[in-house]
């Protein structure tokens, strides 16, 4: 038997464009945890932050500053 969990996603999640690209910035949690930041591209490539944040605005405070520091770019394409 397999327990499924459930996330909790954040009101504060969205859609951020800069130079002709689109990324979704997902926030989520469970019930547990703290809240997990992803960005993800068109191509469902996604970047995970190993670190967890204690509030939904702290992640999202950090994503838009990495979007903006590191450009559109580092969050678009194949990784690995």
């Amino acid at each position: 038997m397999t327990d499924a969990v459930e996330y909790i996603q954040s009101p504060l999640c969205q859609h951020y464009t800069a130079d002709g690209l689109t990324v979704s910035i997902d926030i989520y949690r469970t019930e547990d945890s703290n809240w997990i930041l992803e960005i993800v591209d068109a191509d469902n490539n996604s970047t995970v932050w190993e670190d967890h944040f204690e509030t939904d605005a702290e992640a999202l405070d950090e994503a838009l500053d990495a979007l903006k520091q590191e450009g559109i770019h580092a969050f678009v394409g194949t990784f690995g």
